[in-house]
């Protein structure tokens, strides 16, 4: 599975952006699929992530209420709403997919495949 990211740009506080992350390579409809992101100088952490069908979605606690993940099996791609963007929020963000469905959702070990990354960065 390839991932590619898109999406990130340059946005004031308080402003949206939508990332989108489109796979190729086999479909990702049975995957679980997860955002991470990293800013300079920061460990890779957990955004949020969503169930293979989209039933359930997770989202670590500075987020919640902000983002909105959820993805499109129809077109193999996985979407992240963010709104009332911070400064806090600037960092590259990472897509992920998870072959299986065992394992903390939060955890960067569980996901198998990766995308390259886009930056966003948040302007006070």
């Amino acid at each position: 599975v390839q991932l590619q990211a898109s999406g990130g740009g340059l946005v004031q506080a308080g402003g949206s952006l939508r990332l989108s992350c489109a796979a190729s390579g086999r479909t990702i409809s049975s995957f679980r699929m997860g955002w991470f992101r990293q800013a300079p100088g920061k460990e890779r952490e957990f955004v949020a992530a969503i169930s293979w069908n989209g039933a359930s979605t997770y989202y670590t606690d500075s987020v919640k209420g902000r983002f909105t993940i959820s993805r499109n099996n129809a077109k193999n791609t996985l979407y992240l709403q963010m709104s009332t963007l911070k400064p806090e929020d600037t960092a590259v963000y990472y897509c992920a997919a998870a072959k299986y469905l065992g394992g903390s959702y939060s955890l960067a070990s569980v996901y198998d495949y990766w995308g390259q990354g886009t930056q966003v960065t948040v302007s006070s």
